[in-house]
């Protein structure tokens, strides 16, 4: 204790060993014990005022190690459990020192929810955490993962298979620092993002996440970490967690190690690999994810050669903290550990054990944290788990947290509510958009081009079920987790998109899917067709054939036989195309462009030109795969790298 508060806690005792000795001579022993009470009291207060780790101005390390010797063991386990927000209340933080919240997806805590409704309950909880013994602040995560996707009236940018197009991480950087903005709008301080899965095969139900299947795009690609947490600075020491401030959020890279490289893309399926192909493939982008300060990192579901992740003791602490240094906390995927055993949770005891001794930090429990809280509890008392596992685990937490400012500034305020939806994010979102499409086909001849097309016509047909579809425009991983159809949140269809841009003469007629005789019973000078995947996330997206489902191909093939058309797909990969690729005229892959539909037409009407560059290959055949560029059976229909260009113009 420094000097000052030990002379002001001595004073306090010589003071009241005086007023003790004064009431004793006038009212006898009940005094005295009272005195005696009011004595430890005050005592207690005056020790209380000074702790080394409430006080910021102390090394972060001093901080740490001041608190950690404060904790029981009940609280250190309580900082390594991660709870569902459904099941969370400020009674729950409080009795169990609860050390993070996530919402799941579509997670919210009411439909539609406003800012201030996700500040209050953000809050809540805080206060129950910090009217705890010790008083440390929780952390809330949630997967904001191409932007505040959860939230109503978000701005959503496009999925990561779409920005793997741009090669441009100064446009993905800038992608980050707003989606940080907008989720800190929320009171929320973490995200689950970003996802940097290098997917070798397209049959992969997160393929959409993944920025593509070159390992060099990937690594460009993790500027979105500095753009979420902060630039690091030069002092930063090598692997340390950095979150510059509170316009900033915790990052998170996931999901190691080789997510996107199992056998025929099976979703938590196994990565059959040596550890050459492995590291060089799979590494590199969390070696750069862990150089550019990232707080934490989550274990994948999938395996290597047979082995868990969540188990992976060699890859997980063995790889990622003693040799790349990495110095934020590790976190499980969603009841990561109950999945080690098949059936899952079959031997509970058994996935706590197997996934803390594999060197993870957090766990993303999500409903059973009792059940965990004991069973770690019992594994710790009973030799089975070394103290000095635990403390490890929960000195990195507290580092991120401490790296956070979460000590100084606990609660959310609704100063940033702003944020959420704001128009530059928007025209930022709209930017991203018009560099994701890739042109693969312009003009039955390359002599006649169909785009960029005329802003006056006299009629055009918008067809196809993706044409006015906020939800399927945006695809999985939004507002629910498996993604929704309709017009569910704030934003631009790209329907809505072709009437604002065309000429106020021009007459745009929508009918999702005409048939012949409609299509000859009018004259359209051409046909806009929006077609493609409904949304999907994680194993519900995994599709053996990849083919558009119907009525999509009969849209295509029934105005396509009658009209010119552009046919947009809207899509989380490629899919297959080739049986009809002749009766097109135009074919734009646009991928999961977001709420920003403007950013499609912008660029089919030439306001600006056509840029982007396949990020994955385009197979001919499923049976192809997996096939990726530089394999010795490279045959595609469109190579890795194609993509059409064409010049803006103001056309007529």
């Amino acid at each position: 204790m420094p000097q000052t508060h030990q002379t002001l806690s001595h004073s306090l005792l010589y003071s009241l060993e005086v007023l003790s000795y004064m009431r004793f001579n006038k009212m006898g022993k009940f005094s005295i014990l009272l005195m005696m009470v009011m004595m430890w009291c005050l005592a207690s207060m005056a020790e209380a005022e000074y702790m080394l780790y409430k006080d910021s101005k102390q090394a972060q390390s001093v901080r740490i190690n001041d608190l950690m010797k404060r904790m029981t063991l009940e609280e250190k386990i309580g900082q390594m459990t991660q709870i569902e927000r459904s099941v969370a209340s400020k009674e729950v933080m409080k009795k169990y020192f609860i050390g993070s919240v996530l919402s799941g997806g579509g997670s919210v805590p009411s439909k539609q929810a406003t800012p201030e409704t996700w500040i209050n309950m953000v809050n809540d909880f805080q206060t129950g955490s910090l009217s705890t013994r010790l008083g440390i602040p929780y952390i809330y995560g949630i997967d904001a993962v191409h932007g505040h996707n959860n939230v109503y009236n978000a701005t959503i940018f496009p999925h990561n298979v779409g920005l793997g197009v741009t090669r441009d991480p100064v446009l993905v950087k800038k992608i980050g620092a707003a989606t940080a903005l907008e989720v800190r709008a929320t009171g929320i301080q973490y995200a689950f993002a970003p996802c940097i899965a290098v997917c070798r095969d397209p049959r992969w139900g997160r393929c959409y996440e993944s920025y593509s299947e070159d390992t060099e795009i990937v690594r460009l690609m993790t500027e979105i970490i500095p753009g979420l947490q902060g630039e690091i600075t030069d002092d930063s020491k090598l692997g340390a967690p950095f979150v510059n401030g509170q316009q900033k959020i915790a990052a998170c890279a996931k999901h190691y190690l080789g997510d996107g490289g199992t056998h025929l893309g099976t979703n938590e399926g196994n990565t059959i690999l040596d550890s050459k192909k492995l590291f060089s493939i799979h590494m590199p982008a969390y070696n750069d994810s862990v150089i550019k300060g990232v707080a934490t990192i989550m274990t994948s579901y999938s395996s290597w050669n047979g082995l868990k992740m969540h188990a992976n003791r060699n890859l997980v602490t063995g790889y990622l903290k003693n040799k790349l240094k990495f110095k934020g906390f590790v976190i499980s995927d969603w009841q990561g550990i109950d999945r080690i055993t098949d059936p899952p949770h079959a031997n509970y005891t058994y996935s706590i054990l197997a996934g803390i001794n594999a060197g993870i930090d957090m766990f993303m429990i999500p409903y059973n944290y009792t059940e965990f809280i004991d069973g770690l509890t019992y594994l710790v008392e009973n030799k089975f788990v070394p103290m000095s596992r635990i403390d490890d685990a929960v000195e990195r937490i507290l580092r991120v947290k401490f790296t956070m400012g979460l000590f100084e500034n606990p609660l959310a305020d609704s100063s940033m509510t702003k944020y959420l939806g704001h128009q530059e994010h928007r025209d930022l979102a709209r930017e991203a958009v018009r560099k994701t499409l890739v042109l693969l086909k312009n003009g039955k001849s390359s002599t006649k081009p169909l785009l960029p097309l005329p802003k006056r016509a006299s009629k055009i047909l918008v067809a196809g079920s993706h044409a006015n579809n906020i939800g399927y425009q945006c695809g999985g991983w939004t507002i629910e987790w498996q993604g929704v159809s309709g017009n569910v949140t704030d934003g631009t269809t790209i329907l809505s998109a072709v009437e604002k841009t065309v000429d106020p003469n021009a007459q745009v007629i929508y009918n999702e899917n005409p048939n012949q005789d409609y299509l000859k019973s009018n004259s359209f000078d051409f046909a806009i067709i929006v077609v493609g995947e409904p949304p999907y996330a994680e194993t519900f997206g995994d599709n053996s054939n990849l083919t558009i489902p119907e009525p999509g191909p009969s849209t295509i093939k029934n105005v396509c036989g009658s009209v010119k058309c552009v046919v947009v797909l809207i899509t989380g990969r490629p899919v297959v195309v080739q049986p009809f690729v002749d009766t097109i005229d135009a074919l734009v892959a646009a991928w999961l462009p977001g709420t920003e539909g403007q950013g499609v037409t912008d660029v089919l009407f030439g306001d600006y030109g056509f840029t982007g560059k396949l990020a994955r290959t385009w197979f001919k055949s499923v049976d192809q795969l997996p096939m990726n560029v530089g394999d010795p059976h490279y045959d595609p229909l469109y190579p890795f790298g194609f993509g059409l260009t064409t010049e803006p113009t103001k056309t007529t």
